[in-house]
């Protein structure tokens, strides 16, 4: 039986990867969206579904997974095609341009592919305490803010989710403590500069030396710089060191590389014609990571395979001419 060849397939179900579908419904490309998640959203949905996302356009704040669930709808204005729960395992290109796409379920045949797959993540573990794995109030993000509640809570990390996470419980737990290395945190200066007026205990610079307790962590030494130590007692450790991301199989496709990155040029196509790759997982100069970012990178990918499916199509419409016979 003959394979029908797609338009496009989108690798990656993310909020770049939603976002892409959408618009790829908007220039009437037939579309698959391939997750290895058994559910829409990638990491927004999997680790921070509760966590406040304050950088999107028109949303002054929103939570992640009403984001993503703002998405989903947005995109299914449109017919689509969401296959999840596969990961996608090779790649090859026919003599006529065209690919085929296979995963652990299914062949694809497709006119082009754009990977969307956030940062790497066609695996990723998080980083965290070696050793200490078994300890039950030993946490690697939040999925429900409530289980904290009048809880001595320690967070451990500098970043934009360890900082947001302070901040988003100190309304909720008993005692909300944030530790790190180094005396300057890597999140945006406004959060910085709300936590460190807000009742958050902040412990900088800092190291985690041990951790006290059988089954549940009772109490945290921190030593400084100088080997000085401190003893604080917590009902609960967050640690929010980040993630170890692999590109899996998508290293052997014979794309450019830059770290865990995929190369590409303005119009957000890699190194080889007709992939293209937006959000966190493609790079180029001047490259900046946000949602916001791939949102933008998304209709750019889009026309280009309009222009390599139909070269006789129209330059976009608008999309009040899009949606007016709607």
């Amino acid at each position: 039986m003959m394979k029908t060849t797609k338009d496009v397939i989108i690798i990656g179900g993310g909020p770049v990867g939603l976002f892409t579908a959408f618009y790829a419904g908007m220039r009437q490309l037939d579309t698959t969206l391939i997750e290895s998640l058994p559910q829409l959203g990638g990491q927004l949905s999997t680790l921070y579904p509760e966590k406040y996302i304050y950088d999107i356009a028109g949303f002054p704040k929103v939570k992640a997974q009403d984001l993503i669930d703002q998405l989903k709808a947005q995109a299914d204005q449109f017919e689509q095609d969401y296959r999840l729960g596969e990961t996608v395992e090779t790649v090859e290109r026919l003599e006529d341009g065209t690919f085929v796409l296979t995963t652990n379920k299914e062949e694809y045949h497709t006119k082009a592919i754009i990977i969307t797959a956030g940062n790497g993540a066609f695996s990723a573990r998080p980083l965290g305490l070696d050793g200490c794995e078994d300890y039950a109030n030993l946490h690697y993000f939040v999925d429900n803010m409530e289980k904290f509640r009048d809880r001595r809570v320690m967070i451990a990390g500098g970043g934009d989710s360890a900082v947001d996470w302070a901040l988003m419980l100190e309304g909720i737990a008993k005692e909300v403590h944030i530790v790190h290395r180094r005396d300057r945190f890597r999140a945006h200066e406004h959060t910085v500069e709300q936590m460190k007026a807000s009742t958050i205990n902040v412990l900088t610079p800092y190291n985690i030396e041990s951790l006290s307790g059988e089954t549940h962590i009772e109490s945290v030494e921190l030593t400084d710089k100088d080997g000085e130590s401190k003893i604080v007692e917590i009902d609960d450790l967050i640690c929010n060191y980040g993630f170890v991301s692999s590109l899996g199989p998508i290293k052997n496709w014979g794309m450019e590389f830059e770290k865990n990155t995929i190369r590409v040029d303005s119009r957000m196509e890699t190194t080889v014609a007709g992939i293209f790759a937006c959000g966190d997982i493609a790079t180029y100069e001047g490259k900046v990571k946000l949602i916001a970012t791939g949102f933008g990178e998304a209709p750019i990918a889009i026309n280009q395979v309009k222009q390599l499916v139909d070269p006789t199509a129209r330059h976009p419409q608008h999309s009040t001419s899009v949606f007016a016979g709607k």
